[in-house]
């Protein structure tokens, strides 16, 4: 179903989920070309900007996290833009639909949007997606601050899942914004003209977001490997602890084991007749075990 607001002789046309009959009034009414509303058909499209000589057709790429809030996912934006119209197609993120709805739901659509041409409606639609994303990335920063305090800490498991999760997370984020970056540069640098004059400041704007927002992501790449190479570095050196206790036990223990073994045999051995004989094996036993003690403290091996 078409759902529509109208501010002056701009029109905002906004399909959640389209049919055909839908697509074919698209089609007819506007001449969209065919493969642009095949594109609507489907989900998964590459990133991308159609220029013709009456409308752009843009496929957007933003992040949302799941019903868990834990996996980061990828939300197509879908907008046919022409000189008196924005049309917002599919799925869309929340950010279009929240904003959309609330302007339908108020009496005066003017109050909420505050536009008056389809460029800034774009650059509104635009701009809040963006700080919403923003908001998002900002939260993955406050989980590498979270995973740089506990990287001390002894819960191993519960801080190699957040590394990984949070690793997934952001190799996730430069796939979506890598490709989408040149796009953005071509509404600053001309390359799409739009409709309005005096429009390069906004889309500047754009610009400037999507580039802070991907500095982020790749200082954020960078840390996220640095903390878990330290955490690998820190896991090593306590496994290496480890053995070398369960090394150092066993030293203390192999000549007095080879001792007792010995006298456990069922044959004649030297002194084992002797009244004191057990508390003087005790006493080499413990003579042995000092040396073995002052030889490790002076390797400094203890």
């Amino acid at each position: 179903m078409i759902q529509t607001i109208k501010i002056g002789t701009l029109r905002w046309h906004y399909i959640q989920d389209p049919s055909d009959e839908d697509l074919g009034f698209l089609k007819n009414n506007f001449h969209f070309h065919p493969l642009d509303i095949e594109d609507c058909k489907s989900v998964n499209q590459r990133p991308k900007i159609d220029i013709y000589d009456d409308y752009y057709f843009l496929i957007l790429h933003f992040p949302h996290y799941d019903r868990w809030n834990r996996f980061l996912k990828t939300k197509e934006v879908k907008i046919f833009w022409g000189k008196d119209y924005i049309i917002t197609i599919g799925k869309s993120h929340w950010v279009v639909s929240s904003l959309f709805n609330s302007a339908n739901e108020h009496s005066d659509p003017y109050e909420i949007l505050q536009v008056g041409t389809s460029d800034a409606l774009l650059y509104k639609i635009l701009e809040k997606l963006m700080q919403e994303t923003l908001s998002l990335i900002s939260k993955l920063g406050i989980e590498l601050e979270l995973i740089n305090r506990e990287l001390f800490s002894k819960k191993a498991e519960k801080t190699i899942e957040r590394i990984s999760l949070t690793r997934k997370n952001i190799i996730h984020l430069n796939t979506i914004f890598k490709p989408q970056l040149r796009l953005f540069q071509k509404f600053e640098s001309g390359q799409i003209e739009g409709y309005a004059e005096n429009m390069e400041e906004y889309w500047g704007n754009i610009l400037d977001y999507y580039q802070k927002m991907w500095d982020m992501i790749e200082d954020y790449e960078e840390l996220i490997e640095g903390l878990a190479k330290t955490f690998d570095s820190l896991q090593t050196n306590r496994t290496n602890e480890i053995m070398k206790a369960l090394t150092i036990i066993s030293v203390f223990i192999l000549p007095l084991t080879l001792i007792a073994s010995l006298y456990g045999m069922n044959i004649g051995l030297p002194l084992q007749n002797h009244p004191h004989f057990f508390w003087m094996l005790m006493g080499l036993m413990v003579v042995i075990s000092g040396i073995l003690v002052l030889l490790f403290k002076r390797k400094k091996w203890l």
